[in-house]
């Protein structure tokens, strides 16, 4: 039947749950349910290509190099549902230097239970990631700063926004200009500057039209319909041809500078994507998927330039800011790249990480560089990635803010059972018609790229809605999606990364309801 709309889609977030402007019951009964696979593991069928450029650049043999892999791809997982399952008290996770240790930082230490269950371990810190992101949000509303200060990001491991800047002076002159608070910021020098990795020598796997010439970078990773890439590697509208010379495509969706560096070529029926990536060195590096590596996870890189190197993935959601302007959301490494390398994939194990923007020095001395995560680029633009298993990672259109989502779907009993699945689960009860009531634990959760998912088991008799909403930069909160409807209501959405939180609102009816939810 025809529903009306939900009408708590923009109330503002509050620094506090008590300062929300409706009930926020907690959500009780949480509990994790991941495993931790073991630390020891064969090499799981990844490629010897890329195990030895592990070897090469990180010093691991075969089997190490498979079991942090593994461990990562766990962590990964395990780190996306604890940042929802924690909610506010939320501090950022991250892989110890053992490779083996997942690190969850919390600001309350009730939540440790939690952390311990899940396979983690829990530091206890005073600022949430979620804290955190709001100062350095501050610190990209900057319009003005010198051009000795070259980035910011937030570092989970030491609960603080580090900028980086050519002197310890420029960088706190950067910061006292912004007003954050005191403690919250530390500096780190760093004499490179930044660039985006385009090359303009030619001779490369595809090349960009331009009114003067042409520019070239490298493919990054399949879709359906063509691939992605960095998005200073063409405006929209570009040309592309192959390095024959050949039409190719055309850039249909490109962001640089600004929200990310990233962009979509749609190539002709002439070029088909397939799930693999060039080594150079006469080998294919299987796409098996899109899992999102955390902190302290191995990665690796290949360029058409320089080939494939290996690393370790340093911070997340950097601001890095190039000549042509700043760019937020990065990921930062200790990788080296060259010009040309720009829009080249990144892969932890056979999981798809990011595509190539910028950084600094080069595969002689060594260097920084960043790379766009590539669950944005698919969920900016409901895109399908092209995957060696056959089961293609697809998005759903973000709903633009102020507007509906995707509609839940409702089922009987077997979709009632399906909510136990979940790995967060929970219930509260909802004491009058007519209340909204937000969670987890009455607030808000951080949460990367990628695919929602909801179950609302409503109690007999009444009649309740589910909503997704996400916060824009102006601190209000929009709704994504809902499901609407009978006793039980499932609710799917892609989204960029972001802070969310679920409403249930009663239009008739109290009684308990359960919640399960999850973010993949």
């Amino acid at each position: 039947m025809q529903r009306r709309p939900i009408v708590v889609t923009a109330v503002a977030v509050a620094a506090t749950a008590a300062a929300v402007a409706f009930t926020l019951p907690s959500l009780a009964g949480t509990e994790a349910t991941s495993e931790a696979p073991a630390a020891s593991k064969s090499d799981g069928g990844l490629s010897p290509d890329l195990l030895a450029a592990m070897k090469r650049d990180l010093g691991w043999d075969s089997e190490q190099a498979a079991a942090r892999l593994a461990r990562a791809e766990w962590a990964g997982g395990v780190s996306a549902t604890l940042a929802a399952q924690t909610g506010a008290d939320f501090g950022g996770a991250w892989l110890a230097e053992d490779g083996n240790t997942l690190k969850v930082a919390v600001t309350d230490s009730s939540v440790s239970d939690v952390v311990k269950k899940a396979g983690a371990v829990p530091v206890l810190v005073k600022r949430s990631e979620a804290w955190l992101d709001g100062v350095k949000s501050t610190l990209d509303e900057v319009k003005k700063a010198s051009e000795d200060v070259t980035g910011w990001y937030v570092d989970v491991a030491t609960n603080k926004v580090v900028v980086v800047a050519t002197s310890k002076s420029a960088g706190q002159a950067f910061a006292e200009a912004a007003d954050v608070p005191a403690g919250s910021v530390t500096v780190k020098v760093n004499k490179a500057q930044p660039k985006p990795l385009v090359d303009i020598r030619g001779a490369d796997p595809y090349f960009i039209n331009l009114d003067g010439g042409q520019a070239r970078c490298s493919i990054g990773f399949s879709v359906e319909g063509g691939f992605v890439t960095a998005g200073h590697c063409g405006a929209e509208g570009t040309e592309t041809t192959d390095p024959d010379g050949v039409e190719q495509g055309t850039v249909e969706f490109s962001v640089f500078p600004g929200d990310a560096d990233m962009g979509f070529v749609a190539t002709n029926d002439n070029f088909t994507p397939r799930a693999v990536v060039n080594d150079f060195n006469n080998n294919e590096l299987p796409v098996a998927g899109n899992t999102e590596a955390p902190v302290g996870a191995a990665v690796c890189r290949s360029g058409s330039t320089t080939g494939t190197f290996c690393g370790t993935i340093l911070a997340k959601n950097q601001t890095v800011r190039y000549p042509e302007g700043a760019v937020t959301g990065l990921t930062r490494t200790d990788v080296c790249a060259e010009g040309g390398d720009s829009g080249g994939p990144w892969l932890s194990g056979d999981q798809a990480q990011g595509v190539t923007s910028g950084g600094s020095g080069d595969c002689t001395v060594g260097g920084e560089t960043f790379f766009q995560p590539v669950n944005e680029i698919l969920a900016a633009q409901n895109l399908t990635l092209v995957t060696t298993e056959g089961d293609a990672e697809e998005t759903a259109p973000p709903a633009e803010e102020g507007e509906e989502g995707a509609e839940g779907a409702e089922g009987g009993d077997e979709a009632a059972a399906a909510c136990d699945s979940f790995p967060i689960q929970g219930e509260a009860a909802i004491k009058k018609a007519g209340q909204a009531v937000a969670q987890p634990n009455g607030g808000s959760f951080r949460a990367r790229a990628g695919t929602h998912t909801a179950c609302l088991q409503v109690p007999d008799g009444a009649d309740f809605d589910l909503a997704l909403q996400k916060a824009n930069n102006r601190g209000t909160f929009r709704t994504v999606a809902e499901a609407t409807g009978d006793q039980v209501k499932e609710l799917s959405f892609t989204g960029r990364a972001g802070t969310y939180r679920y409403v249930i609102v009663s239009n008739s009816g109290t009684g308990t309801y359960s919640l399960g939810f999850n973010v993949a």
